[in-house]
């Protein structure tokens, strides 16, 4: 039996993301198949699939409207679903992440569920209604599916750790050699955006997404950085967010020594026709992030890792 999926007249994309998809020359195809693969609960596979994880993603936005990506980590079963329209969370955030802080009844907030070394990855928003001491509690209202490009695929162990045990922790305003390092040696990264409501004129509806490359992909001028887009699924979720909200939080994964390196800042889409974009192989467009405020926390990530598996379609932007 055929999973139902999006049920509203409305369109599944909000009007940021249609901007881009029409720009691109994809906004009916995208509504089309949207409509497929969008919903607003979670299909029994994804409930399955979050149970199991180790590691979760999450976008959230601060009080002055800045996004946040941050990690969250526990054993397998801290994410589970009574029901499905709703996601419990038993984890709390770990030191120094900004969750700390955004993380309040009400909020939006965005998840990505991946697991690095099946390339698998589904994607979940909605609206924080309860926190306990042991977690909290998510209002589905989208979630979806999406497609495996550029993952590095990595091992993982969980090793026993207290969320909340103290690291040392930097905060900063600009990059040093310690973030710089951090940044230039990536592969992966996360980054989370939210759209403005119009009407509201706060923050709504918090993404986190996936971006991979390989070592150096992401080139530091100062303290900004500029990323390759690569051909992707046309869903635009992070650039139709920026086109509506001009900024952006990214995280960066030290996988060997367990650094997490928290970063806030204004946000750009650098689109075709601009030279700049033909330095960067493979690039149909560039995305830039002009650094605000950063946070980065030693040995904070109770993970371990395996030398990566790079995603097979780097060798198609290489080649």
């Amino acid at each position: 039996m055929a999973i139902p999926g999006w049920q509203r007249a409305e369109s599944p994309f909000h009007s940021g993301e249609r901007a881009i998809q029409e720009r691109m020359g994809a906004l009916d195809k995208m509504d089309n198949f949207g409509r497929r693969i969008i919903r607003e609960f979670l299909p029994e596979q994804h409930r399955q699939f979050y149970a199991q994880l180790s590691y979760f993603l999450v976008g959230t936005v601060d009080s002055t409207g800045n996004p946040w990506a941050s990690i969250l980590v526990g054993e397998p079963g801290f994410i589970s679903t009574p029901n499905d329209r709703t996601l419990h969370v038993a984890a709390q955030p770990l030191h120094g992440d900004p969750l700390v802080e955004t993380l309040q009844v009400g909020s939006d907030i965005g998840f990505l569920g991946i697991e690095l070394h099946t390339r698998r990855r589904n994607r979940v928003n909605g609206v924080v209604s309860a926190i306990a001491p042991n977690g909290f509690e998510v209002q589905v209202s989208q979630t979806f599916g999406n497609c495996p490009k550029y993952i590095q695929a990595r091992q993982f162990d969980l090793a026993a750790f207290a969320p909340t045990a103290v690291k040392p922790i930097h905060t900063l305003t600009t990059l040093g050699e310690a973030e710089r390092r951090a940044i230039a040696s990536a592969d992966t990264f996360f980054i989370a955006t939210a759209y403005l409501d119009d009407a509201a004129g706060a923050a709504k509806g918090v993404d986190v997404s996936h971006r991979g490359g390989n070592p150096g992909f992401v080139r530091i001028d100062g303290d900004t950085l500029t990323v390759p887009d690569f051909a992707g699924n046309c869903h635009f979720n992070t650039f139709g967010n920026i086109e509506m909200n001009p900024r952006a939080g990214l995280l960066f994964i030290d996988f060997e020594q367990g650094n997490l390196l928290y970063l806030t800042g204004r946000a750009e889409v650098i689109w075709d026709g601009d030279p700049e974009i033909a330095a960067y192989a493979g690039a149909e467009r560039l995305f830039k992030f002009h650094l605000t405020q950063g946070i980065r926390v030693e040995g904070s990530l109770p993970l371990t890792w395996s030398t990566p598996e790079y995603s097979r379609f780097l060798e198609q932007i290489d080649s």
